[in-house]
């Protein structure tokens, strides 16, 4: 492996996004990704029916400008997401969901035509796919003299002049070990910042036709009552690929894959009959069964707590040492704007 000046951990959003904003000012950038993907925690996955299912970050909004002004330089279109008739809202199971509608008037989401990956693609392209290595787990960082050494799970051990890492904080003081020892201020922060997405499972039911849109429902719906806690029709932007997507109860976690399916299909067939039981496929993501994700915690976090610390802004080891990604971000953090922030604020020191 190539020594290199600057080192990124992690090929999420704020990786690639920090590769392409340095390679702009001329600066030599390799990102080390353990995963065997890259994406971090935007994954969309395509079902046989042509459907794009977002297995994670999905949405954003006007507000969020950081982020669609980078849309806009990579050319990316994105669409509303669709809201328009009747939804749901379930209190208890053995009271009757309310139904109601979605005003116009109200704040839209958004979502990227082609799926989120689209903006993960582009900017591999833009970053080049030459210096990005994947399945590269690291285990040490280690000061020495005027560089840092970055040892991988293989062996390898690869100089820098800087390290900057993307992991999810929480992530990165149980996993890698550091010599000389972070300091404690920044090792207490790190295992009490939540982890965005961590307890999260997102699930989608891909289907021939919208069959929810011709009897006027929304897709929308939103539970205290059942497994499915969240949900929104989660069609292509070209009305070819039909889904519903949404979250999960996390505390089902503990059940099998089978057992969540049998109670989102017994919810879905109560609110809108049989046809909702005729589906092309299931898909889930168990967002805390991913070991280079999320690292349980040792007390209750709330979310996004410690998200956006002013501490993380600080870099260690003698400022060879940059602590990044989404949920470091001074505005929005946890979100893909988060991501962005963060990259943007990083590449603003070098």
């Amino acid at each position: 492996m190539n020594n290199a000046k600057i080192i990124i951990i992690g090929a999420g959003l704020s990786g690639l996004m920090i590769a392409y904003l340095l390679q702009k000012k001329g600066l030599e950038v390799i990102i080390l990704e353990a995963h065997n993907r890259i994406g971090g925690r935007i994954e969309t996955v395509t079902g046989t029916s042509g459907a794009t299912m977002e297995m994670g970050a999905t949405w954003f909004s006007k507000p969020h400008q950081n982020l669609i002004a980078l849309l806009d330089e990579l050319e990316i279109s994105y669409f509303r997401q669709h809201t328009q008739g009747i939804s749901f809202f379930e209190t208890m199971s053995f009271v009757p969901p309310q139904k109601f509608e979605i005003s116009d008037a109200e704040e839209p989401s958004y979502r990227i035509v082609g799926g989120t990956s689209t903006l993960i693609e582009k900017l591999v392209e833009k970053v080049g796919i030459q210096n990005i290595k994947t399945q590269t787990k690291i285990t040490t960082i280690k000061e020495v003299d005027n560089h840092l050494e970055v040892s991988t799970s293989d062996g390898i051990v690869c100089k820098a002049e800087t390290v900057i890492t993307t992991l999810p904080p929480h992530l990165l003081v149980q996993t890698i070990t550091f010599e000389p020892r972070l300091p404690d201020f920044i090792q207490q922060l790190a295992r009490k910042t939540h982890t965005w997405m961590g307890e999260s499972i997102k699930f989608a039911m891909e289907y021939a036709s919208p069959f929810w849109r011709d009897n006027k429902y929304s897709g929308t719906l939103f539970s205290q009552a059942s497994i499915i806690q969240e949900m929104y029709d989660h069609s292509t932007a070209d009305n070819k690929g039909y889904a519903l997507k949404g979250f999960l109860n996390g505390g089902t976690h503990m059940l099998s894959e089978e057992e969540r399916k049998a109670k989102v299909i017994l919810q879905l067939t109560k609110l809108f009959g049989p046809e909702a039981g005729n589906y092309v496929a299931y898909h889930e993501k168990v967002w805390r069964e991913e070991s280079l994700t999320f690292f349980p915690y040792e007390h209750l976090l709330m979310g996004h707590e410690n998200n956006g610390h002013p501490d993380y802004k600080k870099p260690l080891l003698n400022d060879k040492l940059y602590i990044s990604g989404s949920e470091t971000a001074s505005a929005n953090p946890g979100y893909m704007e988060g991501a962005v922030v963060a990259a943007i604020n990083i590449a603003s020191q070098f």
